[in-house]
């Protein structure tokens, strides 16, 4: 298998073993807390940007923002496609501060992660450079085989993040692994919905900062698992306890 746009230095060997699972891992509120400081930077800088952007007031910025978030999952998808904004030059001003002093994980993550088996893959929508840049901070860039970023997500030539089902086809067809192999771990409902619908499993873990979060009660059925912690998930992967096909939990 030819690698992801790997992590430098890329940790592991350069091919998937044979019926080892695969791991996509989200990166904000999810690998870590983003709510408690980045997010905050990240929304104040988009803000700006965007009303800089199209010549706007800020509060029609944040409306056209939000709306944009919710139809393509990625605000700065909207503005690419409505607008004509540079897209990696606005996620590079939205994301360009010092993320160190902002970082906030649980306890025992890296070694977690290390002992999980199979392949690590982050799967994000923000930047490649801002992805990197926390999990540098945070010390675990060496537990990953692969990074794809928002960067990365042009099936067909055109930028489709998730919650993307084109995106999520393609995931499986790159890995050329069976979709069931394939373990999504994420805070958004909807991308772990379109990641379901592509045939892989799916692990939900609940953080109260994320989009829409709070109106969510119980477990969705395209939900396999759903924790509070990452590392109650990384504890029960341990113990062979994650569903092994999808709805099976």
């Amino acid at each position: 298998m030819t690698p992801l746009r790997p992590l430098s230095p890329l940790r592991r060997g350069r091919s998937i073993a044979a019926n080892d699972p695969v791991w996509l891992f989200d990166l904000d509120n999810t690998l870590h807390d983003a709510s408690r400081g980045i997010f905050a930077q990240i929304d104040q800088r988009m803000g700006t940007a965007v009303a800089q952007a199209l010549g706007v007031p800020h509060d029609q910025a944040d409306q056209l923002r939000r709306r944009y978030w919710q139809r393509y999952g990625a605000t700065a998808i909207g503005l690419a496609r409505h607008h004509g904004v540079n897209l990696q030059q606005f996620l590079a001003t939205c994301h360009d501060f010092d993320v160190r002093p902002l970082v906030h994980a649980e306890t025992g993550l890296k070694a977690r992660l290390r002992a999980l088996p199979g392949t690590r893959i982050i799967l994000t929508n923000a930047p490649g450079h801002y992805a990197r840049r926390v999990l540098d901070a945070l010390g675990i860039a060496q537990e990953f085989d692969g990074l794809w970023a928002i960067d990365h997500m042009m099936p067909m030539g055109l930028p489709r993040p998730k919650p993307s089902l084109a995106l999520m086809r393609q995931i499986i067809a790159r890995l050329d692994v069976p979709p069931q192999r394939i373990i999504l771990v994420e805070d958004t409902l909807k991308n772990l919905k379109s990641a379901r619908q592509a045939g892989m499993r799916t692990a939900y873990l609940y953080h109260p900062g994320s989009p829409f979060a709070r109106q969510q009660h119980g477990r969705n059925l395209y939900v396999d698992v759903r924790v509070n912690r990452l590392s109650t998930l990384l504890l029960q992967a341990h113990a062979g306890r994650i569903p092994d096909r999808p709805g099976r939990a």
